[in-house]
């Protein structure tokens, strides 16, 4: 398997993405190999300070890059030699198996769906992000940002897709699966939710619980995977950033508040597409690039987008 790693992206970029790629290589079986893709002579020097071999690597050059501020779709079309535009066109043509960056995400997104495309029957593909619960496991929650209005349709899509997810990548077996609202009622809610809640009642496609409220979230036995707009679902995950900061600007150390430290997770895959492509924070250090990297690792062997096709063809 061989992995491809967007070494110039991310506001830490390139050191941090190097470091964590290093760190990666030490964890990593033999018969993985890291592919980092950017300015090679600066791979080099940055490899050569942290007395590591670059010779571990297989390396890539590219003398372009997408900037974090560029416009994505612009960006993506006139640089067909930056970091990203080659990662994903090494993704398609299968010499790299996984891709994964923490820089424009917006370029990421769009080198995912013109670039290997969505899987056939997806309406909208889908980010993903895990809250911590007591217990030590996760509860997934989507959309987190990608889709800020969405329709009854893609949300009932987004919960075959977190629940595959779930399922293979975090070891849920048959995950509970609830709609996000203000009240755990048949009745309660807007437009969308309601809609939603008539098209997933009954549903034989996932293991629907019914609604569910922000309160459930990290509530043991409760729900395994949480279904909202992209709108929601960001706002949720910043606040959840927020209150890690709150707690370790205050000096608090807690072995549970400290899982909602993002450096853990390191990213997170992007569903409904045809390749494996991971996208990571862009304040990423080296352990978040590292996780980011391990995670890539789990998502492939997983088989996740494989999976997902199936799913949709037989449906």
């Amino acid at each position: 398997m061989k992995i491809g790693i967007d070494i110039m992206g991310g506001d830490y970029a390139p050191e941090s993405t190097i470091q964590g790629s290093i760190l990666a290589y030490n964890q990593l079986p033999e018969n993985i190999r890291i592919v980092l893709i950017g300015n090679k002579e600066i791979i080099v020097k940055i490899c050569e300070e942290n007395n590591f071999d670059p010779k571990n690597f297989e390396i890539i050059n590219s003398l372009e890059m997408i900037e974090m501020g560029e416009h994505p779709s612009k960006a993506f079309s006139n640089k067909p030699n930056s970091s990203i535009a080659i990662g994903f066109n090494m993704l398609k043509t299968d010499k790299i198996q996984g891709f994964a960056g923490a820089g424009n995400t917006g370029a990421m997104m769009v080198g995912a769906i013109y670039s290997v495309r969505s899987i056939p029957g997806i309406i909208r593909p889908t980010i993903a992000a895990a809250l911590p619960k007591e217990n030590g496991k996760s509860t997934i929650i989507l959309d987190v940002g990608l889709n800020p209005d969405c329709r009854p349709d893609v949300l009932y899509q987004y919960a075959i897709l977190g629940s595959i997810y779930a399922e293979n990548v975090y070891s849920i077996d048959n995950p509970r699966v609830g709609l996000l609202n203000i009240g755990s009622e048949e009745e309660k809610g807007n437009l969308l939710t309601k809609s939603t809640y008539e098209l997933m009642k009954g549903t034989i496609d996932f293991n629907f619980i019914g609604n569910v409220e922000g309160n459930d979230f990290f509530n043991n036995g409760k729900v395994d995977v949480v279904i909202c707009d992209g709108f929601v679902g960001n706002v949720i995950i910043k606040e959840a950033e927020a209150f890690y900061s709150l707690i370790k600007k205050r000096n608090k150390s807690d072995e549970y508040f400290d899982l909602f430290n993002f450096e853990h997770y390191g990213g997170t895959p992007i569903l409904g597409i045809n390749s494996p492509v991971v996208v990571g924070h862009g304040i990423s250090n080296g352990e978040a690039i590292k996780n980011m990297i391990l995670h890539t690792k789990e998502v492939v062997e997983a088989n996740l987008c494989k999976k997902i096709k199936g799913a949709f063809n037989n449906g």
